[in-house]
């Protein structure tokens, strides 16, 4: 398998349902950690600015990216989130 299906692949848990790739959850942490490094100089060092403006920079980062990421994803199959995933009795 390619890095780029391995990082781009939907997942699919224990129910049945999509979750996000692997892609979309180290955009999260690498978006996270930049926003909030920008913010923390913008605010000067000041705790409850700075929690602000990362909660008001980083969502509009990370939604823009995760629809980018999802454009991607869509030319993927799902893979299961864990192998064990392949284990689990269906409810009838």
């Amino acid at each position: 398998m390619s890095l780029m299906a391995s990082l781009f692949a939907p997942r699919t848990d224990h129910r049945g349902w999509s979750t996000p790739s692997e892609a979309a959850r180290l955009f999260f942490l690498v978006a996270t950690i930049a926003v909030a490094l920008w913010a923390w100089g913008a605010t000067t060092g000041n705790i409850a600015m700075w929690f602000g403006l990362t909660c008001l920079v980083a969502t509009p980062v990370l939604s823009i990216g995760w629809w980018l990421i999802s454009l991607v994803s869509a030319r993927y199959p799902a893979k299961v989130l864990t192998a064990s995933v392949n284990n689990v009795q269906r409810k009838k």
